[in-house]
């Protein structure tokens, strides 16, 4: 058990030294009280009264009772200044961005599918002429399991859901004639063994290219969360060293790549893995606060760690709890920055994010419906205030997005952006009852959440035990029930079922040999051309740097420079650290 003073404390005390100015005065709210149980008692219905509050059941939702009708008593002690303020000013309730999207639209950001390098290509220009405005690199299930196209393992793998990457050479391919000193490149590294070497890939392309590294813009994911936790793989790290390479990953690409998100907490992949909202946001946030700790501890500032942190979420179909947590997380992190950490620079406190619309809440049948909930997921996001934005297409119930279905995805973004106008006013919800109420009352639970992981010693020590497993297992498992029982209540599978309906075009992603043949030919002739005494040295000083404390990816830069390869890196990752086995949850 951590002694340390939890979060939830620092706040509490940091809140009570802070005079409050509600912003309803005590005769109106008496006045408003009075009204109310007049109304409630002479118009409501009795059935109504007694179900006043009612639990919502949602896939991936958080279960909030909610009230038949909000009023100004719901939020009688609001603060406007300290509770929700202006857009771009603290507590950044309203947006990061004084003018948000008028300034800049939010980036549009599809995934691509799958293909060999040549085809990603080909896919990325065509979604550059199409109008996205930032490029994400979809991995396939060989490259993220970071194994080699010619391994065993990878045997029916390759260019299986994204694109194969074994060398420095793929991302040469991938990027061919692409300005990627002018558009945002995201690298879905996932964890952050992938991430320490995809990376030096792509920024020793960039090198061979001329292009400076302070010029890349771009993000990885870099979540030991992913790997140690959403992961399903024959070999892991422990924990506490994959925290590590994560913080080593941080500590460089500060340095270097000043311009790069160098990591985007992942609350996604988390939420689909099997939770809820509120306990998503409470894990990034306490990886978060993991982070900014180690920095300090490696001689950093808070501001010059917190500058380029990114957060990832998941957006599901509670649509107006979605809005409340994107405003509630976006002023808890700047309270976590200011008070917890002393932040004074306005950057170091902001919570950025990208937002994917949910995967996990598409369903098979009646695929078309996916359409709609993806273009609700998106539209919540907007009207949250997000940075950046995919929206799922049709057919990601089977599979990722095939080149059929790309358009609708980018169009849908671009409707939201262009025809319904919501973009004009910086966060139009704010102020309502109901809004406010549940931007509260989201911000109190991620809070409670991260209290319970912080008391138990922190997150590395949550994944170690086995805590966040079981989390995940027993709140899936219970999902699940639900659905199958139809208190989860999903159109077109288990309510409104319509019989005999055909399904709309599916490509899903499939294996190709020719595809893992290509690869593994380049391969060959990368092995055989490169210096193999060097990329044996380069190995061999990434294993030691593991082992005696040095930051790893300056080596696997080296390596990369080298050409050695993502299989040859893992292994080297492996023999320093050993494996780890995740514990095995009831």
């Amino acid at each position: 058990m951590s002694k340390e003073k939890t979060t939830k404390q620092i706040l509490e005390e940091s809140s009570k030294k802070k005079k409050r100015t509600p912003l309803y005065n005590p005769e109106a709210i008496k006045d408003i009280k009075n009204g109310f149980d007049k109304w409630k008692k002479g118009m409501v219905r009795p059935q109504d009264n007694a179900n006043w509050s009612m639990t919502p059941y949602t896939i991936m939702g958080s279960e909030i009772d909610k009230n038949m009708i909000y009023t100004p008593l719901d939020v009688e002690d609001i603060d406007y200044i300290e509770d929700i303020g202006f857009s771009g000013d603290e507590p950044y309730t309203r947006g990061v961005h004084t003018n948000m999207y008028r300034g800049k639209s939010f980036t549009m950001r599809p995934l691509p599918g799958a293909g060999s390098p040549t085809e990603m290509n080909k896919r990325y220009k065509f979604l550059i002429d199409q109008g996205a405005t930032g490029l994400a690199v979809a991995l396939d299930l060989a490259t993220v399991q970071m194994f080699d196209s010619d391994e065993p393992e990878s045997n029916g793998q390759v260019g299986v859901v994204g694109v194969p990457i074994d060398c420095v050479e793929d991302m040469e391919v991938i990027f061919k004639d692409i300005p990627i000193d002018k558009i945002s490149v995201s690298i879905v590294t996932h964890f952050p063994r992938n991430t320490a070497i995809l990376l030096p890939m792509y920024l020793v392309m960039a090198e061979r290219r001329g292009i400076p590294w302070d010029k890349l813009i771009g993000s990885v994911q870099n979540d030991f969360i992913m790997e140690s936790v959403v992961r399903g793989a024959c070999e892991y790290i422990p924990p506490r060293d994959d925290f590590r390479v994560q913080c080593d990953n941080i500590e460089y690409i500060r340095k270097e790549v000043p311009k790069w998100n160098y990591i985007t907490l992942n609350g996604y992949n988390l939420r689909e893995e099997g939770t809820s909202g509120i306990t998503s946001m409470a894990v990034a946030i306490a990886n978060g606060i993991e982070i900014i700790k180690d920095m300090i501890k490696r001689g950093h500032d808070a501001d010059w760690a917190g500058q380029r942190v990114a957060f990832f979420w998941s957006f599901g179909n509670d649509f107006f709890e979605e809005i409340a947590s994107l405003r509630a997380i976006r002023r808890l992190w700047y309270k976590v920055m200011k008070y917890r950490f002393g932040a004074k620079d306005p950057r170091s406190m902001w919570m950025r994010c990208h937002i994917q619309t949910s995967g996990i809440t598409l369903t098979r049948e009646e695929p078309l419906n996916n359409i709609i909930r993806a273009a609700f997921h998106g539209l919540s996001a907007v009207l949250g205030g997000t940075q950046s934005l995919h929206v799922d297409t049709y057919d990601e119930a089977f599979s990722v997005p095939s080149e059929r279905t790309l358009m609708p995805s980018v169009r849908t973004q671009q409707i939201i952006e262009a025809e319904t106008q919501i973009t004009q006013v910086v966060d139009p919800l704010a102020g309502s009852f109901y809004i406010e109420a549940l931007t509260n009352e989201v911000e109190k639970r991620i809070l409670g959440e991260l209290e319970d992981i912080e008391k138990m010693g922190g997150l590395v020590e949550a994944v170690d035990t086995g805590w966040l497993h079981s989390k995940v297992a027993s709140y899936i498992q219970r999902e699940h029930r639900m659905i199958e029982d139809a208190k989860i209540k999903v159109v077109g599978r288990n309510i409104y079922q319509a019989a005999d309906m055909e399904l709309p075009p599916i490509e899903p992603s499939i294996f190709r040999e020719s595809v893992q043949r290509d690869m593994k030919e380049k391969l060959a002739r990368i092995r055989q051309k490169r210096d193999n005494k060097k990329v044996e040295k380069c190995l061999n000083d990434l294993v030691d740097a593991c082992k005696t404390g040095k930051n790893v990816m300056q080596y696997t830069v080296e390596c990369a420079r080298a050409d050695a390869t993502e299989g040859e890196m893992r292994r080297a990752f492996t023999k320093a650290f050993g494996s780890w086995k995740p514990p095995i949850y009831a």
